[in-house]
């Protein structure tokens, strides 16, 4: 059965971070938490009003904890509340028959942006968060064919010895480390060969550090996942970089391809993106509720600025509806 962990209980022990990173530690480590809770309480309510120049609605949004319409959920308060909307949302999905879920949102405070944080200590944020979520997401009796794949080897030792130390969700990793690793490269691991046959459930965590990472993936998803009943769940694994075209298709190919081959099979079923600048915002997404442009306004409330049911582009978001209001 796998053993609750708080970040309280977590956040005694020193934790050494990836491997990129051997000299840093991070010690006392607790999320950061934002409210944004307004002080008025009572049931939900919604101030609408129309932005005649630029057509988009405009709705202040507040009300109780206890709200379940998923169509309207609030942004979180705190990584608390976060990881409840994100397990619902991702149990919602797997309820419609979906197998290929991403969840993104940032780990360095719910107002941050990525690079924000160090990128050691982000993936240890996320690790912690992942196991988390596994305590809210996977049954007890389901944990042993639950298989959580990290990046590397390494990370999979790491985590042992902090935050899944005691659990009975099967460990698992994508690559492993070379002689080369200093230059990027990595020993491949062949998928089919990690596998096994009571695995139900595959986890994810953080495939960006590398670029053979993603690559792996996919093909996890064609040899385990598809043609099966098995679910894969990628979390927090800065898709963007290749949705954006971050990584020049010229030097990377195959990672471009997954843009058009293997992206649009995902469903985003719980995504945060923040924006800075004066006018700065967050884009925000709870499966199967719509996509939302957000704003903090001065009282603490969301307002949203503009929803569809398409993910815009970041360019888009960016660009042309924060601008605009």
């Amino acid at each position: 059965m796998a053993m609750a962990t708080s970040y309280g209980s977590l956040a005694n022990p020193p934790f050494t971070s990836k491997i990129p990173f051997p000299n840093k530690q991070v010690s006392n480590w607790i999320p950061a938490t934002i409210s944004n809770s307004n002080g008025t309480g009572g049931g939900m309510f919604i101030m609408a009003r129309r932005n005649s120049r630029i057509q988009f609605q405009v709705r202040a949004v507040t009300g109780d904890q206890g709200s379940r319409n998923v169509s309207d959920v609030k942004f979180p308060s705190d990584y608390t509340e976060l990881l409840m909307q994100a397990k619902e949302a991702a149990q919602s999905a797997l309820l419609d028959g979906k197998q290929l879920l991403e969840i993104e949102f940032p780990t360095a405070g719910l107002q941050s942006v990525p690079g924000d944080g160090e990128g050691g200590i982000e993936m240890t944020g996320s690790m912690l968060l992942i196991r988390e979520f596994c305590d809210r997401f996977v049954p007890a009796e389901k944990a042993t064919r639950t298989r959580v794949f990290f990046p590397e080897a390494n990370e999979v030792s790491f985590a042992r010895q902090s935050a899944f130390e005691g659990c009975s969700l099967k460990l698992d990793y994508l690559t492993k480390p070379s002689l080369f690793e200093d230059f990027g490269f990595t020993t491949k691991v062949k998928m089919a060969d990690r596998v096994k046959p009571e695995d139900e459930t595959f986890l994810v965590a953080y495939p960006y550090f590398n670029v053979n990472e993603m690559l792996v993936v996919e093909e996890l998803y064609k040899e385990a996942v598809v043609g099966t009943n098995r679910k894969l769940i990628i979390f927090n694994g800065e898709l963007d970089r290749i949705r954006s075209g971050y990584y020049p298709s010229f030097f990377y190919p195959k990672l471009a391809e997954l843009s058009k081959t293997f992206l649009p099979k995902l469903d985003t079923v719980y995504y945060i993106h923040n924006f800075k600048g004066v006018k700065g915002g967050t884009l925000f997404r709870c499966y199967p509720g719509p996509w939302k442009v957000l704003r903090k306004a001065t009282s603490g409330s969301y307002i949203c600025l503009h929803q569809q049911e398409e993910m815009p582009s970041l360019k888009e978001v960016a660009l042309n509806i924060l601008p605009s209001v």
